[in-house]
């Protein structure tokens, strides 16, 4: 999440939900559990993910840079994939990346009840993005009430050669334990 200030950051902290119980997620241990032993997963934590700044997202990332293999997979979800695409149309790397994919990932501020600030925009130019990406899937759910199928348009508007799945229901916002098709197309990639 990124906020305008650090007074709207307060503000969230005092009245967000509180949620009981495990949090639904596909993109840690699921992952690593249904990709098998093969494979090298790293999922860095992002520093201050709920009052991020694309500039210290910038700094961790860079770091992780080195250790990357040519043919790496790379996965952004939501922040992330917003993330993923603006660092790379904004940077060159040095690693040959097979595929990334972009799941939700908002294109702008134009998204109801959420403030996209913190550094996180993309640029008029997303050549080098698509460039170096590998291949590169967006995909988007129209039940997502977070990132609306609409921002996919936008995308879509600027990377015509990505490919865009869309799925009828993923929770949401892509709130589930299990994301099989993700499963699936990643061991496409690694054989």
């Amino acid at each position: 999440m990124t906020f305008k200030n650090r007074e709207a950051y307060l503000f969230f902290l005092k009245n967000r939900p509180i949620k009981m119980g495990a949090k639904l997620d596909w993109s840690r241990s699921y992952l690593s559990d249904k990709l098998g032993g093969n494979i090298e997963l790293t999922s860095p934590r992002m520093p201050l993910q709920d009052y991020a700044n694309y500039e210290d997202w910038k700094i961790w990332f860079d770091r992780h840079i080195p250790y990357m293999k040519d043919g790496v997979v790379l996965v952004g979800s939501s922040l992330g994939g917003i993330f993923l695409a603006q660092y790379l149309s904004e940077n060159k790397v040095r690693v040959h990346i097979e595929h990334t994919y972009l799941v939700a990932p908002p294109f702008d501020d134009e998204v109801a009840g959420e403030d996209l600030v913190g550094g996180f925009e993309l640029s008029e130019d997303l050549s080098l993005l698509q460039k170096q990406a590998g291949k590169l899937t967006l995909m988007f759910s129209r039940d997502d009430e977070v990132v609306p199928i609409e921002q996919m348009e936008k995308y879509k508007a600027k990377l015509p050669n990505a490919e865009y799945i869309v799925y009828e229901s993923k929770g949401g916002h892509f709130q589930v334990e299990e994301f099989p098709e993700l499963v699936e197309m990643i061991k496409q990639d690694l054989k």
